[in-house]
């Protein structure tokens, strides 16, 4: 039987490598618990600045398009706040991202983390996962434990915090699903909002939206879902 989540986090930390990713990972799921109450924040590793094909359009430009469109996403999703490392698109290092991530999650406290899971590098045939988001995977971990909780890592990054769980998405082996029937539409409005990257977006965009949000119902018992891995961390 799958398990849905039904209680909202009290503070949502969602830390994810482009300006793009979270609203594709898991947009329903902030959408539904920014509706419910939670203070949903978001940090972005990377800057985007190599988020085209096209060899003309100038990096710093494309900086500060995405800049503009996590904003507008963020405004339709509920989002409470963004965070910025500005790190260069694929030089992303868990390492250097471990530090800056520590201090954040100290300062903002969520109970509940998300950020990509690391360990889910083939998807089929067709697809490798971006090494951008196996770096900040790795971060995520890395940072929320056992460094965030522990005084002695980073202790001029504020006070020790524990956090209690964290939702892994884009996962191979998703345990917990968040239903999203009331919120993909918004989550479709929030990655349509992503013009650099999805183009025009019209109903064609919707429609995947949709059929891939019907592919994690299908396994939760219910029309519209997200899928995480779910941990658990020691109190």
């Amino acid at each position: 039987m799958a398990e849905l989540l039904e209680a909202a986090p009290s503070v949502v930390l969602a830390i994810y490598a482009h300006p793009d990713d979270p609203d594709v990972a898991a947009g329903g799921a902030l959408a539904r618990w920014a509706e419910a109450g939670s203070e949903v924040h978001v940090c972005l590793c990377a800057d985007g600045g190599k988020g085209s094909s096209d060899p003309d359009v100038g990096s710093a430009d494309l900086v500060a398009r995405r800049r503009g469109e996590v904003m507008d996403a963020g405004d339709v999703l509920g989002v409470a706040d963004h965070h910025w490392l500005g790190r260069p698109d694929g030089e992303l290092d868990e390492r250097e991202l471990q530090a800056p991530l520590v201090g954040l999650i100290r300062r903002l406290r969520p109970d509940a983390v998300l950020g990509p899971d690391p360990t889910a590098v083939f998807f089929g045939q067709s697809y490798v996962n971006h090494r951008d988001h196996r770096a900040v995977g790795w971060a995520v971990l890395d940072a929320v434990s056992p460094a965030s909780a522990n005084p002695h890592y980073f202790p001029d990054r504020g006070q020790a915090h524990r956090v209690a769980t964290l939702y892994l998405s884009g996962t191979l082996e998703p345990d917990v699903w968040v239903d999203i029937g009331d919120t993909i539409e918004k989550k479709a409005a929030a990655i349509a909002c992503h013009g650099s990257q999805v183009g025009e977006p019209g109903e064609w965009l919707r429609r995947v939206v949709r059929q891939r949000a019907e592919d994690g119902g299908r396994r939760a018992g219910v029309r519209y879902a997200e899928g995480f891995r779910r941990v658990v961390l020691p109190q």
